[in-house]
C-alpha cells in the first residue's frame, strides 16, 4: 500500500496510492471525473455513491463479481484466507470440489482482487480486506434483496430482537449449555454452526425429511414459508435454530449453517476462467472473404435501391416520429425482404447520414446531399462508409416492432431506439470473432456465454434494464454483420478484420478486388426483356431503370420493357431515336424487332393528346380520338365537355386528368401555357445538409492520458491544500479561525503576508473566491505582488496564475513541517 500504517478509510487508501494507480482508477471509472474532485476525500466520497458503484459493478467480469459477492457475505474486514476459503470451499465436501477448480480460483483470485482494488471497490491490506459500504449494501443478503450467492443473514442478524427465552430454548434443543446472556447465546449458536464436527453430529440426528428441506434452501433462496402448525421436520429444524424466524410465516436458513452444508463455498460453481468461444465450423478463408464481399455488394445495392424509392420525396413522418407500419411494409415489399431487415437498412442509411427528415411543414424522409456524394465514391469506399457508421451506432433496429416502457410501439427511424450498450456489445462480439483463426465461425451459444461472463450484471435488475438486452444485442449483431458483409458464412472476413485493426483504407484495399466490375452492356431478348449479367455502370443503370421495369434480381437482373416504361422514358425527354441508339449501343445482342416496334408505337401516340390548365383541357388534332374519349364510360368522372372540335375541357386538375387518361390506355403529354411539351424528369428531392445522428454515449467517455495526468495533479494539489499543516495565528490576531474554516484576514494583513512570502520565496495557504463566486483553498508560492494582483505558482493547479488581492479571503503561513 506504500504506507507503514494500515489505512483506516477509503480516502486514506487512495491517498497512499501512486499517481499511476490513481490514473488507473479514473480510467476505469470515468464518471468520477465529472467534475474533477477537489481532493482525495471528495474522490473517495464520490467513489462510494450508489450510482457510481452500480456502474463499476456492471463493468466487472463474472469472477471479479463473485469475489465481491464473497466479500459481501464475509466478516468485515475479512482476511485473504477467509475470502479464498469462501471461493474454494474448506475441502471437506467428499471430493465434490475438484482440485483443478480450486487451483484455478487460487491462481485467479489475486488478479480479481487487484481489479476490485484498482476500481476502489475493495481497500485495505490482505489481512483486512474491506468491500466499500455501498457495494456491500447492494450485494449483501436481505429479505427485499437476496444475495446473488443465495446466502441468508448471519445468526446474529437473524436473531436480532429475538427474546432471550427463545434463544435459551434453541440452545437447549441443540445440546448447548444454557446462558442468560443473549450475546453469548448467539455466539454459542454461531460457533456450533461453524464447527464442522459438532455440526455434522447434529445433522446426523436430523430426520431425513428435515435434510430434504435444507437441501431445497441451501443454494438459495434461503427463505421459506411455514404454516402456524409446521410439519415435524420443519419444527425440528426451527427448534434447533437451523431455521430462524423472519416473520410469523417466513423462516430463513442462517448463513453459517448454509456454509456448512455448502462445504464453505459462497458459490455453487466458481468461474475463475472465461468460457472458451468454441468453433462451429472451419471454412476456407478465401471463400469467407468472397461471400462477405458478395454480401457487401448486396448491401450497397439495397441501400441505393431504398433511397431511390424516396428519391422524389419519401413517406411522411409520424407525429410521434418514425416510419409508419404501412410504409415499412411497402419498403419491405419493394426490397423483397422481411420488415425487420427493411428496418435495418433504413436505420443504416440514417446512421450513415444518407437519409434524414426534409424539415418541411409536411415532414417527410428524403435522401440528403451526402447521398449524392456517397454515390460518386468507389464501391469499396461506400462500403467502409456504411460499416464505420454501423459500428458506433447506438440505434438498435432490432427493437422495431416492440414496445417501450409505456407500452407504445417502437417504429423504424423513430425515437426510443437508442441503447448506449450497443456499440460496446457490437465491438466485443467482433473482437471475439477476430481472436479466432481466419475462416472460423464461432458457436453462437458459447459466444453468448462468454459475453455473459464478461459482463454478468450489465442490463440486470441492479441498473433497472432488461436482463436479456445484452444477449439480444449480441444476436442482432451477428445477423447485421452478415447482412452488411462484415462476416461471410458466419466467419469474420479479412476486410472486416482490417477495418477493425487498421482502418478504412486497408479494408477498402482488400475488398476492392473481390467486388464485381460494373458492366457497360445488357443482353436484349425477344420477349421484351433485357438481362444484365452483373452490376451495371451507373449511367447505364439509371437510364435503363427509367426505360424498363425490374422484373427480378439476383446474380443477373432482368428488366422488362412495357408501354408504360417506354412512355416514362419519353416523358423524361427522350426521343424514339435516342432510345433506339441507346439500346443499340449497350446491347451485346441485336435489338429485337418487337422492342423496336414497341418504342415506335408508343412514341407515335406519345403527345398526341395535350393536357393543360383550364382547370384542365385536352387538345388533339384528331377529332376521332376526342370522340372516342367522350364515348368511353371511364371518362364520366372527368366531366369532359367539348370546347372546340379539337379541344375538351375538364373539371379535374391537369395531373389527375393526365393519370386518368393514361389508365384508359392513352399516351397524353402535359404542355405549358405556351403550348410546349413539359418534360418530367426523374425527381431528385434532397433534404438540407444534415449531420448523421450522434450516438448516445454510455456514461462519460474514457479520458485520455493528458486529461488523466492533469486530473491527478489537480487532485493531489487540492489534497495538499486541504491537508497542509498551517501556522495558527497569534493570539488576538484577526485571522483566528475555527477548525475547518477559511481564515479571515484584513486586506492589509493579506498584502503584508503575500509580500513577505514573495520576498522569501515561501509558500502560503489562501482562501480564494473566483469571479463565479466559487470558494476554494490553495497553496501558492507568490512571485510578484503589484497593481492589486499576486502572480504566484499555484500548487493546486500546478501552474503559474494571477490572483486578485481583493478576492483572497484570508492567508496563513505554512507550518515548518508543512509542504
Amino acid at each position: 500500500m506504500g504506507t507503514t500504517t494500515p489505512p483506516r478509510t477509503l480516502a486514506e487508501a487512495l491517498r497512499a496510492r501512486g499517481d499511476e494507480s490513481l490514473a488507473g482508477l479514473l480510467r476505469a471509472r470515468p464518471d468520477l471525473l465529472n467534475p474533477v474532485p477537489n481532493d482525495i476525500t471528495q474522490l473517495a466520497t464520490r467513489a462510494g455513491t450508489r450510482a457510481s458503484v452500480v456502474r463499476a459493478l456492471e463493468h466487472l467480469d463474472r469472477f471479479a463479481l463473485q469475489t465481491a459477492e464473497a466479500l459481501a457475505v464475509a466478516p468485515d474486514p475479512a482476511p485473504y484466507a477467509t475470502l479464498l476459503s469462501l471461493l474454494t470451499g474448506d475441502g471437506l465436501d467428499d471430493g465434490e470440489q475438484r482440485d483443478d477448480v480450486g487451483a484455478a480460483v487460487t491462481a485467479a483470485l489475486p488478479g480479481a482482487l487487484a481489479t476490485l482494488r484498482e476500481q476502489a471497490l475493495v481497500w485495505g491490506e490482505d489481512e483486512r480486506l474491506r468491500l466499500v459500504r455501498t457495494a456491500r449494501e447492494l450485494l449483501a443478503p436481505s429479505p427485499q434483496h437476496p444475495s446473488p450467492t443465495g446466502l441468508g443473514p448471519t445468526v446474529a442478524e437473524a436473531t436480532a430482537g429475538m427474546s432471550p427465552g427463545r434463544l435459551q430454548e434453541i440452545l437447549v434443543a441443540s445440546g448447548l449449555p444454557a446462558t442468560h446472556d443473549p450475546v453469548s447465546a448467539v455466539a454459542a449458536l454461531s460457533a456450533l454452526f461453524t464447527d464442522r464436527t459438532r455440526m455434522a453430529e447434529l445433522l446426523d440426528t436430523a430426520p431425513v425429511e428435515a435434510l430434504s428441506v435444507l437441501d431445497r434452501l441451501v443454494w438459495g433462496p434461503p427463505y421459506g414459508e411455514v404454516t402456524p402448525n409446521p410439519t415435524p421436520p420443519v419444527k425440528w429444524l426451527r427448534d434447533r435454530g437451523l431455521l430462524l424466524p423472519v416473520s410469523t410465516r417466513t423462516v430463513v436458513l442462517p448463513r453459517e449453517a448454509a456454509l456448512h452444508l455448502r462445504a464453505g463455498r459462497a458459490h455453487r460453481v466458481p468461474e475463475p476462467v472465461p468460457p472458451v468461444v468454441a468453433s462451429a465450423a472451419e471454412r476456407d478463408p478465401q471463400a469467407v472473404d468472397r461471400a462477405a464481399a458478395g454480401q457487401a455488394f448486396t448491401a450497397l445495392s439495397t441501400v441505393e435501391e431504398l433511397l431511390k424509392l424516396w428519391n422524389g420525396g419519401g413517406p411522411a413522418i409520424l407525429r410521434a416520429g418514425g416510419l409508419s407500419v404501412r410504409e415499412l411494409k411497402r419498403v419491405a415489399a419493394a426490397l423483397e425482404v422481411t420488415e425487420p431487415i427493411a428496418a435495418f437498412w433504413a436505420e443504416l442509411a440514417y446512421a450513415a447520414g444518407l437519409l434524414a427528415s426534409d424539415g418541411e411543414s409536411d415532414e417527410r424522409y428524403a435522401p440528403t446531399p451526402a447521398y449524392d456524394e456517397w454515390l460518386d465514391l468507389p464501391a469499396q469506399d461506400r462500403w467502409t462508409h456504411l460499416a464505420t457508421a454501423w459500428l458506433p451506432a447506438t440505434r438498435v433496429p432490432g427493437l422495431v416492432g416492440g414496445q417501450d416502457a409505456k407500452g407504445r410501439a417502437l417504429s423504424a427511424l423513430g425515437p426510443e431506439l437508442d441503447r448506449s450498450a450497443a456499440p460496446d456489445v457490437r465491438r466485443r462480439v467482433l473482437a471475439l470473432f477476430a481472436e479466432l483463426p481466419p475462416g472460423t465461425a464461432p458457436d453462437p451459444e458459447t459466444l453468448l456465454r462468454r459475453l455473459r461472463w464478461e459482463r454478468p450484471l450489465r442490463g440486470s435488475s441492479l441498473s433497472g434494464e432488461g436482463t436479456d438486452l445484452r444477449s439480444r444485442l449480441a444476436l442482432w449483431t451477428l445477423n447485421e454483420a452478415e447482412l452488411l458483409g462484415i462476416t461471410g458464412r458466419g466467419a469474420l472476413s479479412a476486410q472486416a478484420r482490417a477495418l477493425l485493426e487498421e482502418g478504412e483504407e486497408p479494408a477498402g484495399s482488400l475488398l476492392a478486388p473481390l467486388l464485381p466490375e460494373p458492366l457497360d452492356h445488357v443482353l436484349l431478348q425477344a420477349d421484351l426483356t433485357a438481362v444484365a449479367p452483373g452490376p451495371l455502370e451507373r449511367p447505364l443503370a439509371e437510364t435503363l431503370s427509367v426505360l424498363a421495369d425490374i422484373e427480378s434480381k439476383g446474380g443477373a437482373t432482368v428488366y422488362r420493357f412495357t408501354p408504360g416504361s417506354v412512355r416514362r422514358a419519353l416523358d423524361a425527354g427522350q426521343a424514339a431515336a435516342d432510345l433506339h441508339a441507346f439500346l443499340a449501343a449497350h446491347s451485346r445482342t441485336p435489338v429485337p424487332q418487337p422492342l423496336s416496334y414497341l418504342i415506335d408505337d408508343v412514341a407515335r401516340r406519345h403527345g398526341h393528346l395535350r393536357i393543360g390548365a383550364a382547370s384542365a383541357y385536352v387538345r388533339c388534332d384528331d377529332e376521332a380520338v376526342l370522340n372516342e374519349i367522350l364515348a368511353d364510360r371511364r371518362s364520366t368522372g372527368l366531366r369532359l365537355r367539348r370546347l372546340a372540335p379539337t379541344v375538351l375541357a375538364s373539371q379535374a386538375d391537369p395531373g389527375s386528368l393526365l393519370e386518368a387518361l393514361r389508365e384508359m390506355g392513352y399516351a397524353p403529354a402535359a404542355e405549358s401555357a405556351e403550348g410546349d411539351v413539359l418534360i418530367t424528369r426523374a425527381g431528385a428531392r434532397r433534404t438540407p445538409p444534415r449531420t448523421p445522428p450522434v450516438p448516445v454515449p454510455e456514461g462519460p467517455p474514457t479520458p485520455d492520458a493528458t486529461l488523466l495526468g492533469a486530473a491527478v495533479r489537480a487532485i493531489r494539489a487540492g489534497d495538499t491544500a486541504a491537508t497542509v499543516v498551517r501556522k495558527e495565528p497569534a493570539e488576538g490576531a484577526t485571522g483566528a479561525r475555527t477548525s475547518g474554516s477559511l481564515p479571515r484576514t484584513t486586506s492589509a494583513e493579506t498584502l503584508a503576508t503575500v509580500q513577505a512570502a514573495a520576498m522569501t520565496g515561501t509558500a502560503v495557504w489562501i482562501g480564494y473566491v473566483n469571479a463565479e463566486g466559487a470558494a476554494s483553498q490553495r497553496v501558492i508560492a507568490p512571485v510578484r505582488v503589484e497593481g492589486g494582483f499576486v502572480t504566484a505558482y499555484d500548487h493546486t493547479a500546478d501552474e503559474v496564475r494571477t490572483f486578485a488581492l481583493h478576492r483572497i479571503t484570508g492567508v496563513a503561513e505554512l507550518a515548518e513541517d508543512g509542504t
